[in-house]
């Protein structure tokens, strides 16, 4: 990868795949270019690591509140030094919200983490396979939420970051974003909906006046076919309008992007997968994919 600076990955809840996932690196081109945060009596001797050793023996599957600590100290240590300019970007392997909820602490991931460590106002969720690129307007609520959340305001905020990201961290002059309708057939112009009319075109219009490539809304079940023609990436308005696309196009290989930061953060595709832990039979495709990903983000 040549990078000045290492990319951080963070190993991920210990009772989980992520420290074998992160032993699988040492036989990858990466590992040269990367530091791994984690418990070193978990991690392979030939990677360099920051040793944060969790208070409570590990057992694979079997996960304990009383690590949770130590594992959201790793985290802030990786964002924290992307912030200082150490590293280039981190990587997470996963961890389960549930856990660390049970620990006592107030956490919905990831994302809304690593948002408040950096200050960022608004971060937005981007799932890419390959050259599919699908960000969402709305992520983790019920579906009945839905359309009492998405606003004018939220689609600008989420349409502009997604835009300049794209620009920014993933090197596309001018990109050409698809944008999902709400309802079925994006509304049947009024007959299945009327967000469409009321809200989402009127808010498109403006944000083209600004100069963004949009197109929409668009009917889901179009703005994901050859009849769309090529996009640099499609804003879904909600989790499974657009994330069964992407993970049947590039399960193993799928790559969660946080947008908004002022760091760069990419992720894998897949959960903690607590039954098959510590078998030594978890696929590190994600992982390689989010490290590469990373990398290319940092060149660009």
């Amino acid at each position: 990868m040549a990078l000045t600076r290492p990319l951080v990955v963070t190993a991920g809840e210990p009772a989980g795949v992520g420290p074998e996932l992160c032993n699988a690196l040492v036989n990858s081109p990466y590992a040269r270019d990367l530091v791994v945060i984690g418990d070193r009596r978990q991690l392979d001797e030939r990677l360099r690591v920051i040793d944060m050793p969790f208070p409570v023996n590990v057992e694979p599957g079997q996960p304990d509140p009383m690590n949770a600590g130590t594992l959201l100290d790793g985290l802030r240590t990786a964002a924290k030094g992307c912030l200082a300019g150490e590293f280039a970007g981190m990587v997470t392997a996963p961890l389960a919200k549930s856990v660390i909820a049970d620990s006592g602490v107030a956490f919905s991931g990831h994302t809304e983490f690593l948002a408040e460590i950096t200050a960022a106002p608004h971060p937005v969720m981007m799932l890419v396979a390959g050259d599919l690129r699908v960000a969402l307007a709305s992520t983790h609520m019920p579906l009945r939420d839905v359309a009492d959340y998405l606003t004018p305001d939220i689609l600008k905020r989420v349409l502009r970051i997604l835009n300049a990201d794209l620009r920014d961290k993933f090197g596309i002059d001018e990109p050409d974003i698809v944008v999902c309708g709400l309802n079925p057939h994006a509304g049947e112009g009024g007959h299945l909906g009327r967000e469409e009319i009321e809200f989402i075109a009127p808010t498109l219009d403006a944000l083209r006046a600004e100069g963004l490539r949009l197109r929409g809304p668009m009917p889901a079940d179009t703005a994901f076919t050859p009849a769309a023609g090529r996009k640099d990436a499609v804003l879904a308005m909600y989790h499974d309008q657009g994330l069964p696309v992407l993970k049947y196009a590039g399960f193993g290989h799928a790559v969660n992007v946080t947008l908004g930061l002022p760091i760069i953060r990419t992720s894998v595709d897949h959960g903690t997968a607590f039954d098959i832990a510590g078998t030594g039979t978890a696929d590190p495709g994600s992982l390689l994919a989010a490290i590469e990903l990373a990398a290319s983000m940092a060149q660009s």
